[in-house]
């Protein structure tokens, strides 16, 4: 595994980490999501992304689980807050920030997390409000720095504006071959102000791992064919993107790659990029995950790769 600094923080991040989104607490079984986790700590993949949104808790109590016991310098922990919590729990308002983040803390089991993420903008509160409650949190030692998730370029600038406040050293944005989109303003924004892109979804929610046949009914054992997870793929089963992905299987075999360390490699090209978040059902598949960090690829063939996924986004609208 290799490391890199997470925008202008002390933090060290694996270029893969892993995350729960749908594979702890929910979609995977319990003893599987912990094996996975003990696995990637093993292979070096220190970096745990959650959120208190995944299963309503229910990820962030497996996470926590699963790291007990661990010696707490050996691995960086990140959590997010926004989400509908039920009974009114929502958003990113001074109140909700101090409540979500003890929450998380007693279900993660430990004193702190290292990174404090809001999931999505809140446009409900003001926006000093919310930047003056994480910076008590951070203050407060619960959080070692903050960052946010698929935020607008203007929200950035407004955050940054923001006087006396901690600032945000992550953003957490989809980006894949597959969408490009931050590339165009909050990539550039962010590396101007030492901010690092954690990226989600950089496989497309599994769509560039070339498993699925655009003539086929997908795997029984995939994402897509399963009651808790496929809901989330509805967008990526189109027949231009996994014709698309079928289409870039040959480069990546040009690299001596799996479909899936090719899409990593070229995610982790980008020098914004701290990390790219792999979900897991197995332990196999952090294994061939990680071995994209040892990737030396062409351009050229990237530039292929490129063009065919440009040419899937048009088909697909």
């Amino acid at each position: 595994m290799k490391y890199r600094q997470l925008g202008s923080s002390d933090l060290q991040v694996s270029e893969i980490s892993l995350g729960s989104w749908l594979t702890a607490g929910v979609g995977v079984e319990k003893d599987t999501a912990i094996r996975n986790i003990h696995h990637a700590l093993d292979i070096g993949i220190t970096f745990h992304d959650t959120a208190n949104v995944y299963g309503r808790g229910a990820a962030e109590t497996v996470t926590g689980e699963a790291l007990a016991g661990r010696p707490r310098d050996t691995y960086v922990l990140a959590t997010k807050l926004f989400g509908d919590m039920g009974g009114g729990d929502q958003g990113l308002s001074r109140v909700q920030v101090f409540k979500q983040i003890d929450a998380s803390l007693k279900r993660l089991r430990t004193d702190y997390v290292d990174l404090y993420q809001c999931h999505r903008y809140d446009a409900n509160t003001p926006l000093e409000e919310t930047m003056e409650a994480l910076s008590e949190v951070v203050r407060a030692g619960k959080a070692r720095w903050i960052g946010f998730s698929e935020w607008s370029p203007q929200n950035i600038r407004d955050a940054l504006a923001v006087p006396g406040v901690e600032k945000f050293v992550s953003s957490q944005p989809q980006y894949s071959l597959l969408w490009r989109r931050p590339e165009k303003e909050v990539i550039p924004l962010c590396a101007e102000n030492g901010i690092s892109q954690i990226v989600w979804s950089p496989l497309a929610q599994g769509v560039l791992t070339g498993k699925y046949d655009p003539d086929a009914p997908p795997p029984a054992d995939s994402r897509a064919a399963s009651e808790a997870m496929g809901g989330s793929m509805a967008g990526w089963m189109r027949p231009a993107y996994l014709r698309a992905a079928q289409a870039m299987k040959p480069l990546a075999a040009e690299a001596g790659l799996s479909l899936a360390q090719f899409a990593l490699a070229w995610v982790l090209r980008e020098p914004n990029v701290a990390s790219a978040i792999v979900g897991a059902s197995r332990p196999g598949q952090l294994d061939d995950n990680a071995r994209a960090v040892e990737a030396r690829v062409d351009p050229a063939l990237f530039a292929r790769a490129e063009a065919i996924a440009e040419a899937a986004r048009g088909e697909a609208g």
